[in-house]
């Protein structure tokens, strides 16, 4: 982060210039008076969100007009309760006069897969006007491992769904603390293996299955590859992993540099933690470890998006770096100016549009059996 005195940044406020130089689209749009001296206030602070792109800005304006609670201080249950970053969107688009209606061209249904601790539901998107067999992603939503839903991380599927041409099967399991670690990973790959195994009956195709997750889903997908490793079942032929929860230190630079960001901060991460482990021990695991104890070795190729400003921006960095240490091939992908939960907000933040179209092309790519290799981060 760029450091400026008061004195500058007081005389940019005058000057009407940009602050938020991270981002291309200042450059596009005017901030009103409000974002410029909120931007200036967030660097005199030495806040993380000194830096924030104008399009991420205006959804958490939106978001904090709804007036959500420090989730580290209540109940799972009331943490659940709580206005997620889905909607702030929604807030955002009212405020701007336009639809909040899911986006148009994806039909859903809802399913059940079987897990030791019984049914759980799996939503199947999938693209109108298309012909099946179509190509799988099987998608795991964010959380922290113990709020959020299949309603709340219902933005991506569709846009994946879309824009690869394919059957998107997002995947509830069971959450933290009603069911503590492993229940989430172990859901996650009989959710894999119940895709593999019922494919054709929603218009999909076994060989061709992909798997993405975003923040406790990033988590997921990644130890299903590994558990599709050791269990001699078939390999994923991607993995994209957006902001992961890859390791359990909790004192990288980018959670020192992003303690108090939003929407996702240090406090809320500790809090999920401690919602989902049994003991410390737990944290040593490397299913929740996984940049510190796991073999990352022989996996499918792997995409890795993180967002500059987000505790968990060095996790995602980490499983890159540890993934090509292993031999794998790798594309990391890094978004300046944006937050924690960027991804699926495409129809508000550019950036967010950018990293959905880039995965897209991942996952066309390896559906298509022409898979980039590694690539360097930005």
């Amino acid at each position: 982060m760029q450091v400026r005195t008061k004195t500058h940044c007081l005389a940019a406020l005058l000057a009407g210039t940009t602050l938020l130089t991270g981002s291309s689209v200042w450059a596009q749009e005017k901030p009103t008076v409000k974002d410029r001296l909120d931007s200036v206030v967030s660097t005199v602070t030495g806040s993380p969100m000194a830096d924030l792109d104008l399009d991420m800005k205006h959804v958490l304006d939106a978001l904090k007009k709804l007036d959500p609670k420090p989730i580290p201080k209540l109940s799972p249950q009331e943490a659940r309760k709580q206005p997620s970053a889905a909607d702030g969107v929604k807030e955002l688009l009212k405020e701007q006069g336009k639809s909040t209606a899911p986006e148009p061209g994806v039909t859903t249904k809802d399913m059940a897969y079987g897990t030791a601790g019984g049914q759980q539901k799996v939503r199947i998107y999938t693209p109108d006007g298309t012909t099946a067999p179509l190509p799988v992603v099987v998608y795991y939503h964010g959380g922290g491992f113990v709020i959020a839903d299949l309603d709340t991380y219902d933005a991506t599927p569709r846009a994946i769904a879309k824009g690869a041409m394919a059957v998107v099967v997002s995947v509830e399991y069971r959450h933290a603390p009603e069911f503590k670690f492993p229940a989430q990973q172990d859901d996650a790959f009989a959710a894999y293996k119940w895709a593999l195994a019922n494919a054709k009956t929603f218009g999909g195709d076994p060989s061709k299955v992909a798997l993405l997750g975003e923040s406790a889903g990033g988590n997921l997908v990644t130890n299903v590859a590994i558990a599709a490793r050791d269990q001699n079942v078939e390999k994923p032929v991607r993995v994209v992993a957006v902001y992961p929860m890859a390791g359990t230190n909790l004192d990288t630079q980018s959670y020192k540099d992003n303690a108090s960001a939003k929407p996702l901060d240090k406090p809320m991460m500790t809090w999920f933690y401690d919602q989902t482990v049994r003991n410390d021990a737990d944290r040593a695991d490397p299913r929740l470890d996984i940049v510190g104890k796991a073999d990352l070795k022989d996996l499918p190729p792997f995409t890795v998006v993180t967002a500059q400003i987000d505790p968990l921006h060095d996790d995602g960095k980490m499983l890159a770096d540890k993934v090509k240490a292993a031999g794998g091939q790798v594309t990391y992908r890094d978004y300046p100016g944006v937050t924690h939960e960027f991804f699926g907000m495409g129809n508000v933040v550019a950036k967010a549009k950018e990293a959905e179209t880039a995965v897209i092309g991942d996952l066309k790519a390896a559906f298509a059996g022409t898979a980039p290799g590694t690539t360097s981060p930005r």
